[in-house]
């Protein structure tokens, strides 16, 4: 299984191993080496259909659930400014990317997914801002278009995930923290509850 994600902001997609996906809501324990924990907001959906090259007109046909997570990005000792080579998107347990999964109809519909650090808001993501019902949601078109995207560069294969950052790197948690608790609602539903440890 590859979780293939679409950054915010770029055209080209990257995997993460499958051994960051974390299924069981479990606390993250940060390495010794992790001074910070960045992260994004993110929408995703399960490829339910092995495709190559999938064209847009097709590309419903190849997932049938969706949902929302964060992916974190662990920050390694450094002095100065963060660089990318600084940046690790493959520790163990950082894809939060919560079960079940909801049908792929759930974009057609209003919804928001709110993140909060210690019982503060530090996201609120909308969708369909617009009261007209013939407006796509951006949601859908963004998943969409990276399973196409993805798919020119790279086989999927059934249980494959495909993400999409809703939104820029940002912090989400210091050493000099010690513990961050984090917890996500999408649709009204708790989907994720942990704390962060250093």
């Amino acid at each position: 299984m590859n979780i293939i994600v679409k950054p915010n902001g770029s055209s080209l997609c990257y995997c993460r191993p499958d051994t960051t996906w974390e299924r069981e809501n479990k606390d993250f324990y940060s390495p010794e080496c992790v001074n910070e924990v960045l992260w994004a907001p993110v929408a995703f959906a399960r490829v339910s259909k092995a495709g190559k090259c999938i064209g847009q007109r097709f590309v419903q046909r190849y997932y049938d659930g969706v949902g929302c997570g964060i992916l974190m990005y662990c920050v390694t000792t450094h002095t100065g400014p963060v660089v990318k080579q600084d940046v690790s998107a493959c520790v163990d347990h950082t894809s939060i990317l919560p079960m079940p999964l909801y049908g792929p109809e759930v974009l057609e519909d209003r919804k928001e997914f709110i993140v909060t650090k210690n019982g503060n808001n530090i996201s609120v993501i909308k969708d369909h801002e617009s009261s007209s019902m013939t407006v796509q949601s951006e949601w859908r078109h963004l998943l969409e278009e990276a399973i196409c995207s993805a798919s020119e560069l790279t086989s999927l294969r059934i249980g494959d995930f495909v993400v999409v950052e809703l939104a820029p790197l940002q912090n989400l948690a210091l050493r000099k923290d010690s513990k961050v608790a984090i917890k996500g609602t999408f649709c009204e539903n708790d989907i994720f509850d942990f704390n962060i440890i250093f």
